[in-house]
């Protein structure tokens, strides 16, 4: 509300306001982009009682199958921010999948251990892919 945002400009700092998806009933899917790949996607939901679906708040997750356009629109988000890896996540809505965030620097416990897929290998794998490409 304009009350919100009147008090947050009185403290004289950044902020972003985002908008609040209801239908997504506290949940989204982080998709692991490893190059042009979505490598494992799982479907996080949050704690009674909260909107935030992070597994370290008390969330839980499930491997998730992803759309092909949500792997387009997690991939296309990486590539947008220069990024090889990324934690993409996205929320599920009437309007088709919205980007919440894109994580340069994901954890790979929760989704290897959820997906049961061997993320740090694809990124090794994707390295070596990149590195002779590059020496030619």
């Amino acid at each position: 509300s304009r009350g919100v945002v009147e008090a947050l400009r009185g403290l004289y700092a950044n902020f972003i306001v985002q908008e609040f998806i209801g239908e997504a009933e506290g949940a989204d899917l982080r998709c692991f982009v490893v190059g042009d790949t979505v490598v494992a996607a799982m479907r996080r939901q949050a704690a009674e009682g909260d909107f935030r679906s992070n597994l370290h708040l008390g969330g839980t997750a499930a491997v998730a199958e992803a759309t092909e356009l949500e792997r387009e629109v997690a991939v296309r988000s990486a590539h947008a921010l220069g990024l090889a890896v990324a934690g993409v996540d996205l929320i599920r809505s009437k309007r088709g999948p919205l980007v919440l965030e894109v994580n340069s620097t994901p954890g790979l416990e929760g989704v290897e251990g959820v997906c049961g897929v061997d993320v740090a290998g694809a990124i090794v794998q994707h390295l070596e892919q990149s590195v002779r490409r590059w020496a030619g």
